[in-house]
């Protein structure tokens, strides 16, 4: 793959859309959930990226309705969204895997070792 490695906040967002569409604020709730508390978007950030990626074709408006006077859109992944997902998602398992590979070829760890 010659694409560049996506960033981590459009690799967490994509993977929040990955099993549901959502909304906005269960965007940002799911993307803390699935950095586990590492990574807690906020709300510009996160509308900033929705709308670099809806125009990229990633991500798409599932629905809009009106809750509490306010306009609520519903994001979904597209087919390319998902597609890009998986490639980046076995990227990152091909680097992890070989990473466990070669630290269990040294279980000294990296002590001695130069580059």
């Amino acid at each position: 793959m010659t694409e560049q490695p996506l960033r981590e906040p459009t690799l967490l967002l994509l993977t929040a859309l990955a099993d549901a569409p959502r909304h906005g604020y269960a965007l940002m709730k799911e993307i803390e959930k699935v950095s586990r508390g590492r990574v807690r978007m906020r709300a510009g950030t996160l509308y900033g990226a929705l709308d670099r990626l809806l125009k990229q074709g990633l991500v798409r408006v599932e629905r809009e309705e009106i809750v509490d006077s306010r306009m609520r859109r519903t994001y979904a992944l597209t087919n390319a969204g998902a597609g890009l997902l998986a490639d980046e998602a076995e990227r990152l398992r091909a680097t992890a895997d070989e990473a466990v590979r070669r630290l269990s070829a040294n279980p000294s760890g990296a002590d001695g070792v130069t580059a």
